[in-house]
């Protein structure tokens, strides 16, 4: 199913990208969640650049996982919180307080940047941890403010869970 053509009421009810109620509760505008998940969220693997699309199987990924013997992953930034943007030095420190949040769930850290494909927002500093499970994560996401985090579970498909 094509993501582009599909509405997020869609996408929910085909389980392609939304996970889990969310979307049925979200007060996030509905154009926003859209840009979330046509974003691009990549992470640095040892030199090479992963790209996680939501809805889409990552084979890089799921090789990462099983090769780490992790069963799930949990793709997060503490930037710009409820989509208000910061100060670089506010998100600088926001972010390195969730690195050591991240430490405490994963000995499997990687740096990224979430990318909005618009470039209407500025590309975020985000974390790829491996093994965080989705109670934690949401924990995670809602502790620094976010609207939303991507959560993947065995299968490698990245998928958006919508915090507010």
């Amino acid at each position: 199913m094509p993501i582009s053509n599909t509405s997020p009421q869609d996408t929910y009810r085909h389980s392609a990208v939304i996970l889990d109620e969310s979307l049925k509760q979200s007060t996030i505008p509905t154009k926003l969640i859209q840009n979330y998940i046509a974003a691009h969220y990549q992470a640095t693997i040892d030199s090479n650049t992963l790209t996680l699309h939501i809805g889409r199987h990552c084979e890089p990924l799921s090789k990462l996982m099983k090769k780490s013997g992790a069963q799930c992953a949990l793709y997060i930034t503490a930037c710009n919180p409820h989509s208000q943007i910061q100060l670089p030095e506010i998100n600088y420190a926001a972010n390195h307080r969730l690195r050591n949040h991240l430490s405490r769930y994963s000995n499997h850290i990687f740096t990224g940047t979430s990318l909005d494909q618009a470039t209407k927002w500025p590309a975020e500093p985000s974390f790829l941890a491996l093994g965080i499970d989705s109670a934690t994560s949401k924990t995670l996401g809602k502790q620094f403010g976010q609207n939303a985090i991507v959560w993947v579970n065995k299968d490698a498909i990245p998928k958006l869970i919508l915090l507010r």
